[in-house]
């Protein structure tokens, strides 16, 4: 594992150890109270979903058209933790949604997208593990599907009605509630890493090993 991974790693722990504190001190929503303070988690873990999407497009893209296997490797752990953070943020939302709106789900846009872009990542992971040969061009563009989703779920509120507040909204946070909220951000774009970094590595010892079997054959 790389050097920079253990010291990496303390500090991302230290960072959801301090978040929560930042969080208790930062002030309530005027609207919304106690209950507006899962978005200094749901919007974060949101915001990696669609990142982690996006990565794991951008792989399969230089997969298909490179043949390396390392992109391949990214992809699949890209896939693996869109279903992970995408289910933070599925889980979140619809806490946060019913005691500030009085819903668990509506089918709007943003959540249908949403929800479709998690789905594509389970059918890629599926279909890499069940697939068989082909399957990981298959998954590739499964993968394409998934990025292609991912501007249209961060722009449709600003084109359709939606319990979702439009993306002017965070630019805007007063110095209060920015700084959670940020803080938040990079705590979870550093666990991003650090997973992707670790499956990824995983997958190059798996590869190893397989490797090895085969020159023992």
């Amino acid at each position: 594992m790389s050097k920079w991974f253990f010291p990496a790693s303390v500090a991302c722990a230290l960072m959801f150890a301090v978040s929560p504190i930042l969080i208790a001190n930062a002030p309530f929503e005027s609207t919304m109270g106690l209950v507006q303070k899962i978005s200094y988690y749901h919007m974060p873990s949101a915001w990696i979903f669609l990142i982690a999407a996006v990565v794991c497009g951008v792989a399969s893209v230089r997969y298909l058209f490179g043949g390396g296997a390392r992109h391949d490797r990214v992809a699949w752990a890209a896939a693996e933790l869109v279903v992970l953070f995408g289910a933070m943020a599925l889980v979140t939302g619809p806490l946060w949604a019913r005691k500030a709106w009085g819903v668990w789900w509506q089918w709007d846009v943003r959540l249908t997208a949403s929800l479709m872009g998690w789905m594509v990542a389970v059918a890629y992971i599926l279909v890499r593990k069940y697939g068989g040969p082909g399957s990981d061009k298959l998954g590739a563009g499964l993968a394409l599907f998934g990025m292609a989703n991912v501007p249209f779920v961060y722009v449709s509120v600003n084109y359709w009605r939606t319990i979702h507040p439009k993306t002017t909204v965070v630019p805007t946070l007063p110095l209060s509630m920015g700084i959670p909220f940020w803080f938040s951000f990079a705590a979870f774009l550093l666990l991003f890493i650090l997973l992707l970094r670790m499956r990824v590595r995983l997958e190059e010892q798996r590869a190893e090993l397989d490797a090895v079997y085969l020159s023992l054959e």
